[in-house]
């Protein structure tokens, strides 16, 4: 299972470190003590982003590049929901206060590895949202 340390969570949900640490004190998303370090599960902070993004709680924040690429509307996030069948997968994610839904192939889905929890990119060019996986 994907997980997040404090830093990496709250650089996914556009908050302080101390605002993450914080809602893991107060119990509001579970975490985990291993080697030293509190960390988060993937789905966990996955259903956290998107109960924020519902709520209005998360503010817009800057727009992470991965790589160099012609699309410029790139919004860093979180997949919250992966739905497959045999050639198709829609793809959910919360990107700051924005829920994002792309369709591709599933073989693109499972290539990229995406499923709640997963560090993406959602890029909108034109008609289509191209999803990437951050190096």
């Amino acid at each position: 299972m994907i997980t997040y340390r404090i830093a990496e969570a709250a650089e996914i949900l556009a908050v302080s470190d101390d605002t993450v640490r914080r809602w893991v004190d107060s119990g509001r998303i579970p975490s985990q003590r291993t080697e030293g370090r509190t960390t988060v599960t993937g789905p966990d902070l996955a259903t956290l982003a998107e109960h924020l993004a519902e709520s209005g709680e998360v503010a817009e924040r800057d727009r992470t590049r991965a790589s160099t690429v012609s699309a410029r509307n790139r919004m860093s996030g979180i997949v919250t929901r992966v739905k497959r069948d045999t050639v198709m997968a829609q793809v959910e994610m919360i990107c700051g206060p924005y829920r994002v839904v792309s369709l591709m192939s599933s073989d693109a889905a499972d290539e990229l590895g995406l499923e709640p929890g997963v560090r993406a990119i959602a890029s909108v060019k034109s008609t289509n949202v191209i999803v990437e996986v951050p190096s």
